[in-house]
């Protein structure tokens, strides 16, 4: 029997899978959909996400259970791969984990927005301002230790369930059959005059609804954490089943109130707004502070993902020492301060970025797709190479679909976001082949690692032709 020990416990690994992923997508998720797609496309979609993810989360549970050993999910990519191959996954994972913080910030201030004007739209001066000294103290939070972090966030995670469960419970009250079945299968909220065809609307739809399960990894990144490592396994798959039930029902049952036409074109945060039109401005208001919790809760989460990640990477060697000094507190704090400087650096740009908060959980999702990529991939080989023993065949196929639904998802939705993330690759490949010289290797690069990086160097030049000539959205 695993010996219990001091660190995070299984309801506290749960929360911070619920509280990873449910931050500001799931209030804004209604209006993203019904932008693009009408409820019967839409509920396709989350047949097809909802079956991808699930194949993630079960890939991810049974790593956890065979390698127990391995602590955070790039460790999959170096054990299978190599050692380029984890840094890659794990450089990936550390610029989504950041980069979700911006879309953070920029939906927290629009839900301010709602009670102070002053901040309305969330891409101004004040909302700046006060989006950073919220990022420095939960940075400073995260410093006097992470699993009293992860207990805090356990909290935060029941107070911004309550008022999703509070939707969905008034959602089912009033949804209206004849509402939620009139043009279901026609899109009359994109083109006027032009009708998509089902495969347009569900490809639409795709991205979006990836970027509400950027998370669902939490507790397997904070394994070496966990008070026991079949804790985190466990704490997957609770947390997706809560996540799938909250996001079908908090997202559909809209379309059963207000027709397609009107809940595209609903001001966002779009649960907020919905809920003002059911209940009045109270209901608004209390959707309102929900969201905020929720928002602060995940940007909780997510200061302490990317700093954990750094820390683990260079335990692993893949990045150098400095990366994983801790203070007294065993908190990684260069890497938290410097994870805050480009969060601050990126903040900036919400001055000039015309959808800072697509554009955020666009990159955010490109970048987390490489780690998922590589999850899937281990999964397969694992399997495949313990083929002899019970339910690996099975296993492998669970592999097999994760990998083709995070490829698919990608190829449809956002390779023209990947290309602009292959950029803060660049310099990441400097600091990955100091650690090699430093540790012993007797090079910087291997001659494929040359190859590697030439190759994501070119992607990375590519993404910037494109973005300077308009043809990535910012």
């Amino acid at each position: 029997m695993e010996p219990e020990k001091k660190g995070i416990g299984l309801p506290a690994l749960v929360a911070l899978v619920v509280s990873s992923s449910i931050g500001a997508g799931i209030f804004a998720l209604t209006s993203n959909l019904s932008s693009g797609a009408a409820a019967g496309p839409a509920l396709i979609a989350w047949v097809i996400v909802g079956f991808g993810i699930l194949m993630l989360a079960l890939s991810l549970s049974n790593l956890g259970n065979k390698r127990p050993d391995l602590e955070g999910i790039f460790t999959y990519a170096e054990d299978g791969f190599g050692h380029f191959a984890g840094f890659v996954s794990g450089w990936g994972y550390w610029l989504s984990a950041w980069l979700g913080n911006v879309a953070f910030a920029t939906v927290l201030m629009s839900s301010l927005g709602y009670f102070f004007p002053a901040f309305k739209g969330g891409q101004n001066v004040p909302s700046i301002i006060v989006a950073s000294i919220v990022s420095w103290i939960l940075t400073w939070v995260v410093n006097r230790g992470v699993e009293s972090a992860a207990a805090i966030n356990a909290i935060v995670t029941i107070c911004k369930i309550i008022p999703l469960l509070a939707f969905i419970v008034v959602g089912i009250v009033l949804f209206k059959g004849h509402i939620f079945t009139t043009d279901f299968w026609t899109n009359v909220a994109s083109h006027a005059g032009r009708t998509d065809s089902i495969w347009t609307q569900v490809k639409s739809t795709i991205l979006v609804l990836m970027w509400v399960f950027v998370g669902v990894e939490g507790a397997t990144m904070m394994s070496s954490r966990a008070r026991k490592k079949s804790d985190a396994s466990k704490a997957t798959i609770i947390g997706l089943i809560s996540l799938l039930i909250i996001y079908v029902l908090g997202s559909m049952l809209p379309y059963g109130y207000m027709s397609q036409e009107k809940l595209a074109t609903i001001q966002q945060p779009a649960m907020v707004y919905i809920f003002k039109d059911m209940l009045g401005t109270w209901g608004g208001a209390f959707i309102s502070v929900g969201l905020i919790i929720s928002i602060l809760g995940s940007w909780l989460s997510w200061t302490m993902l990317p700093a954990e990640t750094m820390l683990l990477m260079k335990k692993s060697k893949l990045l150098p020492p400095i990366f994983g000094r801790e203070n007294k507190h065993n908190a990684p704090t260069f890497s938290l301060i410097m994870t805050g400087v480009l969060i601050q650096l990126f903040l900036l740009s919400l001055l000039f970025a015309k959808n800072a908060y697509t554009f955020a959980l666009s990159l955010c999702t490109a970048a987390i797709v490489i780690c998922y990529i590589f999850v899937g991939m281990y999964q397969v080989k694992y399997s495949w190479q313990h083929r002899s023993e019970k339910g690996s065949m099975g296993q492998m196929w669970i592999g097999v679909f994760a990998t083709a639904f995070q490829v698919f998802g990608i190829l449809m939705a956002g390779w023209q976001y990947l290309l602009l993330c292959l950029i803060v690759y660049v310099p990441g490949i400097f600091f990955y082949a100091k650690a090699n010289k430093d540790n012993g290797a007797g090079h910087y690069l291997s001659k494929m690692e040359w190859v590697a990086s030439i190759v994501i160097t070119i992607a990375a030049i590519v993404g910037i032709v494109l973005l300077s000539k308009g043809l990535i959205a910012v």
